[in-house]
């Protein structure tokens, strides 16, 4: 790949950082698949690429059996670094533009009844080697599905953010982006258990010279906080305990588990667009045919004009 193509990638990248708060997870995904299209059509660079070079990577992608949706990612990522490109006036077209994606194929989320929901919440505080961990894993899946939270979002909550007792917390999403979460009683009893716990080790820590630790779930890797591999670990183990398929349940199955039954319970979408932090209400709606089973049932059962009416007399 030549150093032009790579300049452009960077450039592209710093940008996005920079002008839209693009998150770290978003920005390695943009670096993979612009880097993938780069090596393919090398020795060619970005700067020379026309439409025909798009079109034949994206056939080699579906030939090498890459998903819909996976294909249709890759071209957006092409197609925002080339609208970047002739905006900064590195080209005066754009090779993608005109390029009809294979488009994204939205599947229904996955789902845990809440009876499947209360038997993980339960296995949480018994799963764990030592007390603390126990009390850690409790916290965990109680903040999940109180709260809604991407794992990312969970496993590197300050500590700071749970003083106080607070009723709800601040978090700070994608792109920056801060919202409010709510926190359920049993989540609030757990947090201030764990509290004096973490309070303790700190105070340990600083006896022993070692620096302070701001994350509610520290860890001992390089960020300093559990890591998301570490909790994915720990969730299908816990799934498996309770008798669960661990194939069907992870962190993210948790929050929509926590979307789809507030929605059962009656919760307005725009209040659960903000819960999740979702940008748009699109992303939200998905949730709406996930209980189409409970809405009908609704309707068949309490609807004045649903039932057969009796014969008078």
């Amino acid at each position: 790949m030549s150093n032009d193509s790579r300049r452009w990638i960077s450039t592209f990248l710093q940008a996005q950082a920079a002008e839209h708060n693009a998150a770290q997870n978003t920005l390695l995904a943009y670096g993979r698949d612009l880097l993938a299209f780069a090596d393919f059509i090398s020795p060619r660079t970005l700067s020379g690429a026309n439409k025909s070079d798009v079109e034949a990577y994206l056939l080699q992608c579906a030939g090498e059996g890459l998903s819909q949706s996976t294909r249709a990612r890759r071209l957006s990522a092409i197609r925002q670094l080339y609208r970047f490109a002739f905006e900064e006036g590195w080209r005066s077209d754009n090779p993608a533009l005109q390029i009809t994606g294979p488009g994204a194929t939205r599947h229904l989320p996955k789902n845990l009844s809440q009876e499947d929901v209360l038997r993980l919440l339960q296995t949480a505080h018994t799963t764990g080697r030592t007390p603390r961990d126990r009390q850690r894993n409790g916290l965990l899946m109680e903040l999940l599905y109180a709260t809604g939270l991407r794992v990312s979002e969970l496993v590197t909550l300050p500590t700071a953010a749970l003083r106080g007792a607070p009723q709800m917390i601040l978090v700070k999403g994608k792109g920056n982006k801060d919202r409010m979460a709510p926190l359920s009683d049993p989540a609030r009893i757990a947090i201030t258990a764990w509290l004096k716990l973490r309070d303790a080790e700190e105070d340990q820590a600083r006896l022993a010279g070692k620096p302070a630790n701001r994350y509610l779930f520290p860890g001992n890797g390089a960020d300093g906080h559990l890591t998301r591999q570490q909790f994915f670990g720990l969730i299908k183990t816990m799934a498996l305990t309770a008798g669960l398929d661990p194939a069907h349940v992870s962190p993210h199955v948790l929050r929509h588990a926590f979307a789809t039954h507030l929605l059962a319970g009656g919760a307005d979408l725009r209040v659960i667009q903000m819960l999740l932090g979702h940008a748009d209400l699109s992303s939200t709606e998905i949730y709406t045919h996930v209980i189409e089973d409970h809405l009908k049932d609704l309707v068949l059962n309490h609807h004045p004009l649903a039932h057969t009416p009796k014969t008078r007399g």
